[in-house]
C-alpha cells in the first residue's frame, strides 16, 4: 500500500474565486442598475451604476436572464458564462464603487464563442466609462 505524501511546495496559483467581487442579491441594487447607464452589445447587455459614497464597496456584479433565454437550463447555461466572462474582465477594466448587472441575450450568450463575449463585455465598459 503506498503513503500519500503532501505536495514539496506550496501551490501558488490564483484563487479559484475572485476576491475583489461582490455578487448583487438584493432586487433593489437590479432595480436601481436598470435605470442608470446602459450599454448593449450581441452577446451581453450591461447595466452600470456608480454608487454613493459610503453605500458598499469594491465592484458589485449581479447576473439575470428572462425566460426569453430560454428554459431553465439554457439560463443557467447563459449565467454560468456570464459569470466566467464577470471574474475574467471585472478585475482589470471595472472600476470601484460600482454596480454592474450582466443580462443574458436570448439564444446569443449561451453560443456566442467566449472569446466574443469577452470582448464584447470589455467594448461595453469601455463605452460606459468613456
Amino acid at each position: 500500500m503506498s503513503v500519500l505524501k503532501p505536495p514539496a511546495e506550496p501551490d501558488t496559483g490564483a484563487p479559484a474565486v475572485c476576491v475583489c467581487l461582490t455578487t448583487l442579491t438584493k432586487r433593489a441594487d437590479f432595480l436601481r442598475a436598470a435605470q442608470a447607464l446602459r450599454q448593449g452589445t450581441p452577446g451581453i447587455h450591461l447595466q452600470a451604476r456608480k454608487r454613493a459614497p459610503g453605500e458598499a464597496s469594491g465592484i458589485r456584479v449581479g447576473y439575470t436572464c428572462s425566460k426569453k433565454v430560454g428554459n431553465a437550463v439554457a439560463r443557467n447555461r447563459a449565467k454560468r458564462r456570464l459569470r466566467d466572462v464577470a471574474r475574467l474582465v471585472l478585475p482589470e477594466q471595472g472600476r470601484d464603487g460600482w454596480d454592474y448587472v450582466l443580462v443574458g441575450r436570448h439564444d446569443v450568450t449561451a453560443s456566442l464563442p467566449f472569446d466574443a463575449l469577452v470582448a464584447d463585455l470589455r467594448r461595453a465598459l469601455r463605452k460606459i466609462h468613456a
